[in-house]
């Protein structure tokens, strides 16, 4: 599923690894590009993304592109978001630079948007001069337009607690779990948070936290967050024994297009849901 490249590589790691080949820290991006790149599965494209956050703890994360045969093309996860969303699923309070393989996309540009960062991002893109998001993304549409102040990665989490399991031998650690990514979650326009945990079956559990976006499309659900975060391992879905779904109740609903999703990626494996409120 993926490379053997790690996924994330620690501050420390990446700067040992410019200084030991004579590389600058965004050179030390663009190579990684080809590493990230072959981590991404491509079944109805056919067009392999690669892209490499820097959080600002110096710390490197890969992402690539994940889409799903059978399903909206608007349930994949673009490189991009993959590898900022790995960024903050590892507690980075924000990102200071990003390569790319390929010129970011649109959909791409208006997610980054919601970073503190915002147009003032560096861009790197493969073989083309240092742009920055305000290059890619001129006149654009952001929080502030929807007056809200908060950022994805720096934006403050909730207390939450659960109410109303749909299954009372559901796993507690599983939905505790979800319940913290929930909590975790960015959805300043919807008002809805909801987070995804996946039990493996090596008794581990990964989990997704929702990300929304001003122009709303772009917004990533907590199951292809948590999705992403295995095929960036190198995780087969097959692994997935089970997985818990928790939202707050609003304006927006995460569950029929998660059940649908997660059907098709672990078919015959049980999908817990709750809805949690404020604690």
């Amino acid at each position: 599923m993926s490379g053997s490249q790690s996924a994330v590589i620690a501050a420390a790691d990446a700067a040992a690894r410019a200084a030991r080949d004579g590389r600058t820290p965004e050179q030390l991006m663009d190579e990684l590009l080809f590493a990230a790149r072959g981590k991404a599965i491509a079944p109805i494209s056919g067009f392999a993304v690669g892209a490499v956050a820097r959080g600002r703890s110096g710390a490197l994360y890969l992402g690539a592109n994940l889409e799903f045969p059978g399903h909206p093309l608007n349930a994949s996860v673009h490189a991009e978001q993959a590898a900022a969303v790995s960024a903050w699923a590892h507690g980075e309070p924000g990102i200071d630079a990003l390569a790319a393989s390929e010129t970011p996309c649109g959909h791409c540009r208006q997610f980054l948007n919601e970073l503190a960062t915002g147009g003032a991002l560096p861009v790197f893109v493969h073989g083309k001069p240092p742009l920055t998001l305000n290059d890619l993304l001129p006149l654009s549409f952001g929080p502030a337009d929807l007056h809200v102040t908060a950022a994805l990665m720096s934006h403050e989490p909730r207390r939450l607690r659960l109410v109303r399991p749909d299954d009372e031998r559901a796993e507690p650690q599983l939905m505790t779990a979800a319940l913290r990514a929930a909590e975790q979650a960015y959805a300043p326009y919807g008002k809805t948070f909801a987070g995804l945990a996946l039990a493996l079956d090596d008794g581990s559990i990964r989990s997704g936290r929702y990300a929304e976006c001003a122009a709303f499309n772009p917004s990533l659900p907590p199951l292809q967050a948590a999705l992403s975060g295995l095929a960036l391992d190198g995780v087969p879905f097959a692994r997935i024994r089970a997985a818990a779904l928790v939202e707050t109740a609003g304006a927006v609903g995460q569950r029929a297009a998660t059940e649908a999703l997660f059907a098709t990626v672990a078919p015959g494996v049980a999908l817990r849901y709750a809805q949690a409120e404020p604690a």
